[in-house]
This record gives C-alpha cells, structure tokens and sequence, in this order.
C-alpha cells in the first residue's frame, strides 16, 4: 500500500514538473498562443498573446476568442464565425494556415497578423479543441510597403529616364536630319550662286573688249544679286543658330505700323507694282522689336512674291483687334499641298509644288520662332493653285524679358 501511495505521489510530481515546464516553455515563447476547447472558448493563454491584444490573461480564460479578438475583417465588416480558419479544423480536422488578416485589440485597434491553427486531440486520437498561434507582423508589413513603394518609385524613375533617354535619341534622329537636309542645301543653294558669280566674273575676263558697259554693269548687277543671296542665306543660318541657343534679346521700341508697313513695301522696290497696302489710314503705334518685326514680314512677302507667278498682285493689310496688331499677307500664288502643314515651320523644309524656285526652307521656320518669341501668333490658309494667306498676330506692347511660346498650326482654306 505503501509503495503504491509513494508511486502516485512520484507521477503527480512528474506531471507537476512536466505541466510547470510547459507553462514555462509557454510564457517564454515570443509568439502569441492560445488554446479553445470545442465551442470555441479560451483553455489557456500565453503572456505574449494577452500582451499583444492588451488583454489581462484571466479575463480571457473561458472566454469566445473570436469574439474578442477576431470579430471583424481590417475594413471593420463583420466576419461570421463559421467563416473563420480557427474553427474550420473543428470540421475538417486539419492544419489551417492564415497570412493576410487581422486580430482586434482592447482598444478597438487592429493589427496584421499571420497564425496557424492546429487541432489538438486526446491520447485516443479524438478532437478536443484547437492551439492557435500567432504573430504581430505591422513591421513586416511596413517593411513590405516600403519596400513595394520603393520598387514603384524606382520603376516611375526607370520609366522617366527611358523616356528621356528614348526623347534624346529621337532629338538625335531629327538633329542628324536636319544636318543631312542642310548639307545638302547648303551644297545646292551656294553652288547656284557661286556658279553664276564664276560664270558673270569668266565673261568678263574673257569679252572685256567686247562686252558694252551695259552688259558689264549687268553682269556685276548679277554677281552683287547672287552674293546679297549667298549672304541672306548665312544671316538665316547665324539667326537660327542664335535662336537655338536662346542667345537672342528682345528690343522693344515705340513703332508707327501704318508708316512701317509702307516703308517696307517700298524698300521692295522692284516688285512695287505689285505689292498693295490696305487697312488704316491713322496711325497704330505698337511697342515691337523692329528687326523681328520686319524679318517676319519680309520674309511672308518674300515668299508671296517668289510663288505668285504671272505678275499677280500681293496684298499687305494691317488693323487692329482688341491688344494685337494684325498683319495680313495675301497672295493668288501657288498654294500649300495639305501634306506640307504639319512641316511648314520646320527648317529647310520646302513644298512640295516649288519645282526650281529658288529658296531654302528657313524663312518660314525663322517667321514660327520670331512669333512665337513676342507672344504672338501665325495662322496659314491655303488652297492649292488659288493662293495663301497669312494672318501674323503680336501683342501691341511687349515685355523687355519674355520666353517663346508656341503658335497655332495651320489651316486648310
């Protein structure tokens, strides 16, 4: 009897020692984990588990775990019990493993968890409830959504720099274009007047004696012609250049335009029969850079007479519309083919229709920019073979420091 008595005590010791042990192993682990029996209720619970949902570990003993802990989904609706993991092992009997979902606080704040339920059974292998155990995983969030936002802004500056980089090689394109078209103008624009200056300057070395003075002073009226042509072709070039390289200043000066426009026209002295001016008869004084002033209209009436063949008249108008002076060139020319408007501003770019008529593609682009740098704005219409208009409009008064600005495309007539 005795030894009998000695051998219960012995194993309840043990079993004391083994269930401290366990106790021990439990308050030490870092994890939360608790334990339900079949309805659902808390058996036991771990310091760790308590602390991370501020709970005192008795008032959770007895207790619906999920009601304290695992009520509602993170955007605060409700989440049905028969739809949690935690008690899916009451009915499937196997492990159930959760990395997206949230338990509740005290305070009615959640956190990120990840937690496995693991069904427990007695030594005759029969259900009896469920250990759950769980983590805090808000760092590991916070480290994934910096981490992702990271790769987004860093994917964001990929994008950006392909971009650019894709923007810089197609610049390259069109800058090894435009040299291409320029060397190539450069060679058959100079050529045709260097060729005539040979050829003025060879007959008269060669016929001197016979040649009348007539004929001499007109082929030195030809050679001084084919260089002011060499020479406006090289200010064009050394204008886009300035342009370029935003080196060109803006000087604003008082201007009657009425008495600007006549003038010009009549500097154009061997087409007057053909130019006409209308429009005003008062003087419209504008505050405008002269010299961009006059390149732009000088250039438009250049090209007007240049493709308005049979000696058809060209028309200069000026009025004015609320704070812009309006100049209006009208020609019975040529016209614009529709597909030259979209590259009817860019350098050394020529109709389609101007056969062998002199020129080099430049006026234009210079007319765009010289507009664009005084605010203002160019309009074209056109019909092939019935003539163009172009409609210059710059603000009356300009600002000493202004930046270029982009005009309007042009316009079918």
């Amino acid at each position: 009897m005795k030894s009998h008595d000695s051998a219960s005590r012995s194993e309840h010791k043990e079993l004391e020692a083994l269930r401290r042990q366990h106790q021990l192993i439990l308050n030490a682990v870092g994890e939360g984990v608790y334990g339900l029996d079949l309805q659902g209720n808390v058996t036991f619970v771990n310091p760790a588990a308590a602390a991370m949902i501020d709970w005192e570990m008795q008032d959770l003993i007895g207790q619906s775990m999920h009601r304290v802990l695992h009520h509602s989904h993170a955007d605060g609706s409700l989440y049905p019990r028969e739809c949690c993991p935690i008690y899916e092992v009451f009915q499937k009997g196997h492990i159930q493993r959760v990395t997206d979902e949230v338990f509740w606080r005290k305070d009615g704040t959640c956190f990120p968890v990840e937690y496995i339920s693991t069904p427990m059974r007695d030594e005759r292998g029969e259900l009896i409830g469920a250990v759950v155990t769980f983590r805090d995983i808000s760092q590991r969030k916070w480290a994934e959504a910096v981490l992702q936002q990271m790769n987004e802004d860093l994917e964001l500056k990929v994008k950006k720099r392909t971009a650019e980089l894709c923007a810089a090689n197609e610049r390259l394109r069109e800058l090894s274009n435009l040299k291409s078209r320029f060397v190539a103008m450069v060679c058959h624009e100079f050529r045709n007047p260097m060729n005539n200056i040979a050829l003025s300057v060879s007959s008269l070395n060669r016929y001197d004696e016979q040649l009348s003075q007539a004929q001499k002073n007109q082929y030195l009226l030809d050679i001084k012609e084919n260089v002011e042509r060499m020479a406006q072709m090289i200010d064009d070039i050394l204008v886009l250049g300035k342009l370029e390289a935003k080196r060109l200043r803006l000087n604003p000066e008082p201007l009657n335009l009425v008495d600007f426009c006549r003038n010009l026209l009549s500097e154009l002295a061997s087409e007057k029969d053909r130019l006409e001016f209308t429009g005003r008869h008062k003087p419209l004084i504008a505050k405008l850079d002269q010299t961009l002033l006059r390149s732009i209209l000088t250039n438009i009436l250049s090209n007007a007479i240049r493709y308005t063949l049979d000696g058809k008249s060209i028309c200069l108008s000026l009025f004015r519309h609320k704070d812009q002076a309006v100049f209006v060139v009208k020609d019975s020319g040529l016209g614009i083919p529709p597909e030259d408007y979209p590259h009817l501003f860019e350098p050394f770019h020529r109709g389609k229709n101007v056969s062998n008529i002199p020129g080099t593609g430049l006026g234009l682009s210079i007319v765009k920019q010289f507009v664009d740098f005084q605010q203002g704005d160019i309009q074209v219409k056109s019909q092939l073979g019935e003539g163009t208009t172009f409609k210059v409009m710059l603000p009356l008064s300009l600002p000493v420091e202004i930046h270029p600005t982009y005009g309007t495309p042009p316009e079918k007539g």
